[in-house]
């Protein structure tokens, strides 16, 4: 049968299948329990064929986005779709499936048509907590995955439909914040379920024929307009090294190599020179560098085009195993996404910047930056886990100047309300507010980055700051200049001390945690 549909049918089943992946997002975030989802919205969803492959999916983290058809192709592997029946619902959060880091637990979900699966539903949701040797469990330190948390092998949640308690039980006691953690599992089996809902009324409307025929006719599409915008760009190759600054162990100067070729209607990305994996907890799988290079292309050559399987099939991207980029086991991770993919998101837009005019904006802040603080809470004698991303300037552009106190590349969360923050942890924000003239100046400025300031209002806690560009800076283009670094500080009743870019230290009632991110780069002679 001819997978081809007319443009009006077309557009139907790319809104018909968008409108879900959209709904299954929409209702995790309105029924998950921790802030880091509610508020912050750090979760994605999207509808996948029976093998994995990336039907539709909701404008939710580039990052998540991206890797999740890799780890959730391998989960079905390990798993086996041969042993999978309905009712039963699959999580993960392996990183060496191609996950991102131990908090992302992709939760999938098969639909069946009779005793075959047709479609998976799922999402990816970063919980507050999964163990480990820091509160939230994204030490920078840790030189081994085991020290970061409890590691989950593709597993049934649900058997049959029947919630495997001794499953959850085993989870959750590995677990600081299990009140939570629980609460927003539940909320991406919801989410799925109505997911797995919504595909079953399509199914009653178009048949399952039908819904295969307009899956591959949408990839289909997604792959033509792909190749027809790579075909515009102009042919080339160009190479470009940037550098990481800290391993989560000490500072050092980690090189991310990419070489970058455009060949007609297809690109070649090859990273294959980027240092070998480090100790400490700044390496990726290899799906986060197939992520960045898939986010990149669509950057440069068409935003507007769709998102699935047909805008991966002209892009070919090469790791060396065992490096930063794809890390092997026991390789610690937990920043791996946080500072490693942004860094990778960099060193490809210098490399296109050689051969593709003036298409790259300047670099941006160059980090998610994160920020957890956590410990006992002495209001309610359980453990609090306050996690959060902050933005920070965004790179010019020939377009235009950069964007202020905004997240960037391959983060897409919002911020946690100061509201927010005082009534769930024992925390008052002492300062919120963008950092003026951080941006680098030129033709079409920088972007500045953010202030926050945070006090402990009671207990002890454990803080982890995870930033970039405190001793490197985002470098400006055409001879704009280059935007301000960032700065992380502890304030203590003995002092008021700037910290590494990826720092470990402890707090007391009264102390305080302040960060500024790092402003975007400038673009253009002023």
């Amino acid at each position: 049968m001819s997978t081809e549909l007319n443009a009006i049918e077309l557009e139907i089943a790319r809104n018909r299948l968008t409108s879900i992946s959209e709904e299954v997002g929409m209702a995790l975030i309105r029924t998950s329990y921790s802030p880091n989802i509610k508020d912050r919205r750090d979760c994605s969803a999207g509808i996948y064929a029976p093998d994995g492959e990336l039907i539709s999916q909701a404008e939710h983290i580039p990052l998540h986005l991206g890797l999740m058809p890799t780890v959730i192709a391998n989960a079905m592997k390990e798993y086996g779709p041969e042993n999978l029946r309905p009712g039963d619902v699959l999580m993960t959060n392996n990183p060496y499936l191609g996950g991102s880091h131990l908090p992302d637990i992709c939760v999938i979900t098969p639909v069946f048509a009779g005793e075959k699966i047709v479609a998976l539903v799922a999402t990816m949701a970063h919980h507050v907590d999964v163990g480990g040797i820091t509160p939230g469990s994204m030490a920078t330190q840790a030189t081994e995955i085991f020290q970061e948390g409890i590691r989950v092998p593709p597993i049934r949640l649900y058997a049959a439909g029947e919630l495997q308690r001794e499953t959850l039980a085993l989870l959750l006691m590995n677990i600081r914040t299990a009140d939570k953690t629980r609460g927003d599992l539940m909320a991406q089996v919801a989410a799925n379920r109505l997911g797995t809902r919504r595909i079953n009324e399509l199914i009653d409307e178009w048949g399952v024929a039908g819904f295969h025929r307009a899956g591959q006719a949408l990839i289909s599409y997604a792959e033509r307009r792909t190749r027809a915008a790579i075909q515009a760009l102009p042919d080339g190759t160009g190479r470009f090294t940037d550098y990481l600054e800290h391993d989560g162990v000490e500072e050092a100067s980690i090189p991310i190599v990419a070489t970058v070729t455009v060949r007609g209607d297809e690109i070649l990305i090859d990273l294959t020179e980027t240092s070998d994996q480090v100790r400490g907890a700044v390496n990726c799988s290899y799906a986060v560098a197939e992520s960045c290079a898939a986010y990149v292309v669509k950057t440069l050559a068409d935003p507007t085009l769709p998102s699935n399987a047909g805008l991966y099939a002209p892009i070919t991207v090469t790791t060396r195993p065992g490096s930063m980029v794809h890390a092997e086991f026991p390789a610690p991770v937990a920043h791996g996404n946080i500072q490693t993919a942004q860094r990778i998101v960099d060193t490809l837009l210098g490399a296109f910047e050689q051969f593709t005019g003036d298409l790259v904006p300047a670099a941006s802040s160059g980090s998610m930056s994160m920020v957890t603080i956590g410990g006992m809470d002495p209001r309610t004698g359980t453990y609090f886990s306050y996690v959060e991303t902050y933005g920070g300037g965004q790179g010019a552009s020939a377009q235009g100047p950069g964007a202020s106190a905004t997240h960037t590349h391959m983060t897409n969360t919002r911020n946690t309300p100061c509201e927010v923050i005082e009534r769930e942890y024992p925390l008052r924000v002492e300062a919120y507010s963008i950092a003026r003239g951080s941006g680098g100046t030129g033709a079409n400025s920088g972007g500045d980055g953010i202030y926050r300031q945070l006090t402990l209002t009671a207990g002890q806690a454990t803080v982890v700051a995870g930033t970039s560009r405190v001793t490197t800076s985002p470098w400006g283009l055409r001879g704009g200049s280059d935007g301000q670094r960032a700065v992380v500080r502890s304030h203590t009743n003995e002092e008021v001390r700037e910290r590494s870019s990826l720092s470990k230290f402890d707090l007391a009632a009264g102390e305080s945690v302040s960060i500024q991110t790092a402003g975007g780069g400038g673009y253009g002679q002023s």
